[in-house]
């Protein structure tokens, strides 16, 4: 017997959330669970076990709310699938879900089977939307500006001000706190730094960090501060993780290892397991970066190479000297021992 997909169901009002869950629950296939209020916030959706949430794009008096609990869901839950349900098929709404992390969207104009298909398809890991809604999410493709890349001149189209807003960037602040420092609103910052982005043909503040990170006098130092306002919470802001998660989907080992970092000091036992997680996939790309090195390299520099890193790992005491040796030189111990036969 098939395995039930478990639906999570949170519509615009609380009559709306028990019609469609009703509705939803005639569908055998389904294990429907819901939350009767639209005014509690993502805690009670992330209680509960499931495969596939089903959202109004507007929750109660709040236009969007669906999205920014979609968008908070997502921090803890980066897997998350979803399909919201739209009251108009408005570009500007299809085009909002999606990149609030929707992997269907659905008019409610549709039929009832039509959302069950939708549902199934969004746990498959497919992508729905109806023919106009997919057309707007192409044409807004075609249209975007196409990324450019900028040299460490580009550093100098910034203004004074927008500097000011990269240094506190790099400090790891969130724009609650950089707004608080400069004295500004944050809605001057978040203005602000889509400006800083566009001019330096960045998408978000982890690709402005790293850009910032390969112009800096002192790129360990700089990179040192941002890890302590990782550790010291600042960087729990919602936007700051998601850019954080989406370039480690996208195979950035730097981003794996921050991402790591960033859950690794909250005290939630499921957020651990995703710093493990990161922390092995970065540490699995590295190794693989690292076999790849070792390849193109001579006994002789492998030998000199071990001896630095080994007298590092003595110096600064902060890992075994053994442990460095036996994993980042295999091929080469073996060679001694068996030289030593």
């Amino acid at each position: 017997m098939d395995t039930k997909i478990k639906v999570m169901v949170r519509d615009a009002s609380v009559i709306h959330t028990q019609l469609l869950s009703g509705a939803l629950r005639r569908d055998h296939g389904f294990e429907v669970s819901s939350c009767d209020s639209v005014h509690e916030g993502v805690g009670p959706v992330l209680e509960r076990s499931f495969d596939v949430l089903v959202v109004s794009i507007n929750l109660g008096e709040h236009s969007h709310g669906g999205l920014d609990l979609l968008r908070e869901a997502r921090v803890s839950r980066p897997l998350l699938r979803a399909v919201v349900l739209l009251d108009s098929s408005k570009p500007e709404a299809v085009l909002e879900a999606f990149r609030a992390g929707a992997k269907g969207v659905f008019s409610r104009q549709e039929s009832l089977d039509k959302l069950c298909k939708c549902i199934r398809c969004v746990h498959e890991g497919q992508i729905w939307a109806n023919g106009r809604e997919t057309a707007i999410a192409l044409e807004a493709l075609a249209s975007a500006p196409a990324l450019h890349v900028v040299d460490a001149n580009g550093l100098n189209l910034l203004s004074n001000r927008e500097m000011e807003i990269v240094q506190c960037v790099a400090e790891g602040l969130t724009n609650r706190d950089i707004a608080d420092r400069l004295q500004l609103s944050r809605h001057t910052i978040k203005n602000s730094l889509f400006r800083i982005f566009d001019k330096l043909g960045v998408s978000n503040r982890l690709e402005l960090l790293l850009m910032t990170l390969s112009h800096a006098s002192n790129p360990q130092s700089m990179f040192s501060s941002f890890l302590r306002g990782c550790e010291n919470g600042a960087l729990q802001d919602d936007c700051t993780m998601e850019e954080c998660q989406q370039a480690a989907e996208q195979g950035s080992p730097v981003a794996q290892l921050l991402l790591a970092q960033l859950y690794a000091t909250k005290n939630d036992p499921r957020e651990i397991i995703l710093a493990y997680k990161w922390y092995s996939i970065a540490l699995a790309q590295l190794s693989q970066s690292t076999k790849k090195l070792r390849k193109r390299m001579t006994a002789e520099q492998l030998s000199h190479l071990e001896e630095m890193t080994v007298d590092w790992a003595k110096s600064s005491r902060k890992i075994p000297a053994a442990s460095i040796s036996a994993a980042n030189f295999p091929a080469l111990t073996h060679a001694t021992d068996v030289g030593s036969d």
